[in-house]
């Protein structure tokens, strides 16, 4: 049979258009991730980086596509009046998402940390598309729910995208600093003198004056002279980043673009600018992270925080500083637990704790999550060099970066050195890595990274508590009275109350309610023996509502009795702020 081309067509639309209308939350369709036969209703390129606009209209078209499913608010605003928004997800037929516990996830806290935005994109976009049809993503929905911030910094993203930089600048927000003290603000930055949308570094030959020569094998690459005694000196000096002495004063680049760093605001052993640079002049002073404490103040129900950077192939834990000793035993095990699992998951990635294995943070987010909100909470850097290399065969990091863009990027990294007339320095050459090489992965290993990525942060969601209150077991004791007996249990890894919380009294103690007409609660408490019903920690007063405040630990079964008198319909609850409450009618 032979179908004319306008027919051919019809056909293929007609095609499209069922998978688009077949994918999705509640189809049978699903996209689990393959692309054979599987069309995700809503198509993103994830194989580049996003402008911080960009960025939002993708989330705003994932809100478009799933209405019910995907909200947004803004929260605040930046220094450079920029929006903070956040991006709710939750499946409504299953229940508000202050009524389930919750993740908190964000990126792009530092400016040039930029694929943390496109990080939180795909995990929103991936929960979105796999709902409905891949059980364990439609089981986490329907049970948790996700507060999305793409981006912590859009000024800091908005300034690297659209200024020149190096893979190191436009880290912090924008906010002007006179950072040489002569009255001026951000006057004498780096300059973009060759026009090509990055800053480079600057040489110039000089033979037999320098402290650097040329590597004989690549000329591209620099090597210092060591020092000899043989008075052997090169050929070449190294005049840092591409710039102009814009103010006169004999200095090159020693006022660049002023800034802060909102991964050192928080109220957690926060020092000072003069120690912590960035700090600001007080614990939340910048406006981005205010409006975050003040949503996560007002969300007690957020049970688990991940925040998304960009360098290192880490998945870093605190304490910042030694200052604040040990973290308590019991929740050591549940992040040793996660971030072993995330070190099989993440290739090349470790796990780390800040102070000891990185260097010391004050006032981190982290940190303050953990230590101040009682969430656990991990920061993870995204991109890792040693994916360039995995057979780890190039050991120097300019080896790997060179060969890695000789051959997979075709060149297309590095600026070739080439010649300039400097104002000051007269006849010089530019040249070097532009600014997307080094910190940020190559197009084609932005998905591979992302989804990994993903992957540990859904493993890391669903490890929040989930209690489960089993079949009361009644039991006669004469004289009209009863002993009701439950087994409560939290099947998964976080506990219902971090031990940190409890030691430190953060938040509100979880409660075991009975209730039920025409019965009198006359003494309840939590057993101390499985065997022995008899030892039981009896509550002083109002012993229909057990207070927790240990709560339920990791995989961990609670043990509660009550003396009653009565009968009719009586219901078990557990209620807690990280924890869906829960509740189990039976008959007395």
């Amino acid at each position: 049979m032979k179908l004319s081309l306008s027919c051919l067509l019809v056909l293929l639309l007609g095609t499209s258009a069922h998978f688009a209308q077949q994918t999705g939350p509640g189809s049978t369709a699903g996209f689990p991730g393959l692309p054979a036969g599987r069309a995700p209703r809503v198509e993103i390129p994830f194989n580049r980086l996003y402008p911080g606009e960009e960025l939002y209209a993708h989330f705003d078209r994932l809100v478009a596509a799933y209405p019910d499913f995907l909200s947004m608010q803004v929260i605040g605003h930046s220094v450079e009046n920029r929006e903070m928004r956040v991006y709710t997800l939750n499946a409504p037929g299953t229940g508000a998402d202050r009524e389930k516990p919750a993740m908190w996830v964000d990126g792009n806290v530092h400016g040039n940390e930029v694929q943390g935005g496109e990080g939180v994109l795909y995990l929103a976009w991936y929960l979105l598309e796999n709902y409905g049809t891949n059980e364990r993503i439609t089981d986490l929905l329907d049970s948790t729910a996700f507060y999305l911030l793409p981006t912590v910094n859009p000024d800091g993203r908005a300034n690297w995208f659209e200024k020149a930089h190096n893979p190191h600048s436009s880290r912090s927000g924008v906010m002007p600093l006179d950072r040489d003290r002569d009255g001026l603000f951000d006057e004498d930055g780096p300059d973009d003198l060759d026009g090509d949308g990055s800053i480079t570094q600057m040489r110039k030959y000089v033979p037999g004056e320098g402290d650097w020569r040329l590597n004989p094998d690549d000329p591209r690459v620099m090597e210092r002279v060591p020092p000899n005694d043989r008075g052997i000196r090169g050929d070449w000096i190294l005049l840092g980043q591409e710039g102009i002495d814009n103010d006169g004063d004999g200095r090159v680049n020693e006022d660049g673009v002023g800034g802060y760093d909102m991964n050192r605001a928080w109220p957690a052993l926060w020092m000072p600018d003069h120690v912590q640079y960035g700090a600001g002049p007080y614990p939340l002073y910048w406006p981005e992270a205010r409006c975050i404490a003040r949503f996560l103040l007002d969300h007690p129900n957020v049970a688990a925080v991940q925040s998304y950077h960009n360098a290192g192939g880490m998945i870093l834990r605190g304490p910042g500083a030694e200052a604040f000793g040990s973290y308590p035993r019991r929740d050591v095990a549940v992040y040793d637990a996660l971030g072993k699992d995330g070190e099989k998951m993440l290739p090349f990635y470790r796990y780390m704790v800040i102070w000891k294995d990185l260097y010391s943070v004050f006032g981190g987010f982290v940190n303050w999550t953990y230590e101040r909100l009682g969430i656990l909470s991990f920061t993870n850097e995204l991109w890792t060099e040693p994916r360039m290399s995995p057979d780890g065969k190039l050991d120097g990091v300019e080896d790997r970066r060179h060969w890695f863009d000789d051959n997979l990027l075709m060149g297309a990294g590095f600026v070739d050195w080439h010649p300039y007339e400097h104002p000051l320095y007269g006849e010089i050459e530019i040249g070097g890595f532009r600014k997307d090489v080094g910190r940020v992965p190559p197009t084609f290993l932005i998905e591979e990274m992302l989804h990994r990525n993903a992957a540990f942060c859904i493993r890391h969601a669903e490890a929040m508590p989930r209690v489960v209150i089993e079949e009361p077991s009644v039991t006669e004791l004469g004289d009209e009275l009863r002993a009701i007996d439950v087994v409560i249990r939290n099947e998964h890894l976080i506990p219902t109350r971090m031990q940190l919380a409890v030691d430190r009294h953060i938040g509100e103690p979880d409660l075991v309610l009975l209730e039920g007409e025409g019965i009198e609660v006359l003494a309840g408490g939590f057993r101390s023996s499985r065997f022995r019903p008899e030892e039981i920690q009896l509550q002083d007063f109002d012993p229909a509502r057990l207070v927790r405040d240990a709560g339920i630990g990791s995989r961990a079964k609670l043990r509660v009795r009550w003396i009653v008198r009565g009968s009719g319909t009586a219901s078990v609850s557990y209620v807690g702020e990280k924890v869906r409450d829960v509740v189990r009618e039976f008959e007395l």
